[in-house]
C-alpha cells in the first residue's frame, strides 16, 4: 500500500482521535482505515496509536511521526500548487488563529472578503488569547502581537499597537487627569488580566522610553476592579468607573468616537509589533499566499495599527 496514503490515513486518525471519524473524513470504510494503520505500524515497527473502547490517542512515537507526516503532506500540497501554476485558484480549507478581540475586529472581515473572492475555499478560525503553536495545532496562518521568539515560521510585519491608559472624558473631568504614572494611585483602576496580568505597570522614561529597549519604570497599581477579559474592562471604563490599560486596537473605535480618551501618552512604553505568521516552505501554497496577501494589505492600511 502506498506510503503517502498510509501517512495521510494516520494523520486523519490522530487528528480526529477516532477511526470512524477518519473514515468519514477520508470517505473510506472503517475496516480499510484500521487495516492501513496496522500496515503502517508493521512497516515502521513501532506502535503509533493507543486504542481503547473510548478513545484513540497518539503514542509519544506517534506524536513525533505526526509532526513529520504533517510537514511532508504540506510539502506535497505545495508541490501540487507549484505544478498547477502561481495563478492557480485557491481551493480547499485554511485554518487561521489570532487573539480573540483582534480576530473579531480585524481578521474576520478579511476572512469574509477572502471567502467571497474564492468560493472553493473554507476557513476555520480559532481565536484564542494564548500563543498557539501553528505546527502542533494544525494552523496554516497565525496573527501574533508582541516580539517574536526565533522560529522556523515566516513572519510578515503588518503594523504596531500601543499600551494605552484611558478613561471617559467625564471621569477625568470629575477626578482629574494624571500627569505622571505615579498619580495613578489617586484613581480607580480597572485591570484587564489578559493585558496586564501583573499589578506593576511599565512606562517609558525620557525621550527613548517609547522605543524598543528604551528606559522603563514600573508603577504598582491597586485595582478596584479586576476582570479576566478585555471586553469587560472596556465596558467598565465606558461606564465611567475609572482608568484602564489596554492595547490601542482594542479601544480604537471608542477613541475615534471620543467616548474614551488616552492619558499619560508621553509615558507609553515601546510599541508592540503585529506579525502574520505562516510556515516557511520552498513554495507557499496558493490558498495561504492569497489569504496572507489580503490580510497584510488590509492591516497595513488601517490607521489604528500604525
Amino acid at each position: 500500500m502506498d506510503r503517502f496514503h498510509l501517512m495521510s490515513v494516520f494523520v486523519a486518525v490522530a487528528e480526529e482521535e477516532s477511526f470512524a471519524g477518519a473514515a468519514r473524513r477520508l470517505s473510506m470504510s472503517p475496516p480499510a482505515v484500521t487495516r492501513a494503520i496496522a500496515i503502517l505500524e508493521e512497516r515502521l515497527g513501532v506502535k503509533l496509536l493507543n486504542r481503547t473502547t473510548r478513545y484513540v490517542r497518539a503514542t509519544d512515537a506517534g506524536l513525533r511521526y505526526l509532526e513529520s507526516a504533517r510537514r511532508l503532506i504540506a510539502d506535497a500540497d505545495e508541490a501540487d500548487d507549484a505544478v498547477a501554476g502561481i495563478n492557480a485558484e485557491p481551493r480547499g480549507s485554511l485554518a487561521i488563529t489570532a487573539p480573540v478581540l483582534f480576530g473579531r475586529m480585524y481578521v474576520t472581515p478579511s476572512i469574509v472578503a477572502y471567502l467571497r473572492a474564492y468560493p472553493d475555499m473554507a476557513v476555520s478560525a480559532v481565536f484564542l488569547d494564548r500563543v498557539v503553536n501553528l505546527l502542533e495545532e494544525g494552523m496554516d496562518v497565525g496573527v501574533r502581537i508582541g516580539e517574536l521568539p526565533d522560529s522556523s515560521m515566516r513572519a510578515i510585519k503588518v503594523g504596531h499597537v500601543r499600551r494605552v491608559v484611558c478613561a471617559t472624558p467625564e471621569y477625568l473631568q470629575q477626578h482629574g487627569t494624571p500627569a505622571t504614572p505615579q498619580e495613578l494611585g489617586k484613581h480607580a483602576i480597572i485591570a484587564a488580566a489578559a493585558v496586564s496580568p501583573s499589578l506593576e505597570w511599565r512606562f517609558g522614561i525620557g525621550r527613548d522610553g517609547g522605543k524598543p529597549g528604551g528606559n522603563v519604570s514600573t508603577v504598582k497599581v491597586m485595582p478596584r476592579l479586576t476582570v479576566t477579559n478585555n471586553d469587560a474592562a472596556i465596558e467598565a471604563a465606558l461606564e465611567g468607573f475609572g482608568l484602564t490599560r489596554l492595547l490601542s486596537y482594542q479601544v480604537a473605535p471608542h477613541l475615534a468616537s471620543g467616548r474614551l480618551v488616552t492619558v499619560l501618552d508621553d509615558h507609553e512604553p515601546a510599541r508592540l509589533p503585529i506579525h502574520i505568521l505562516h510556515r516557511e516552505g520552498r513554495q507557499v501554497s496558493a490558498k495561504v499566499r492569497s489569504f496572507v496577501d489580503l490580510l497584510a494589505q488590509t492591516l497595513r492600511a488601517d490607521p489604528a495599527l500604525r
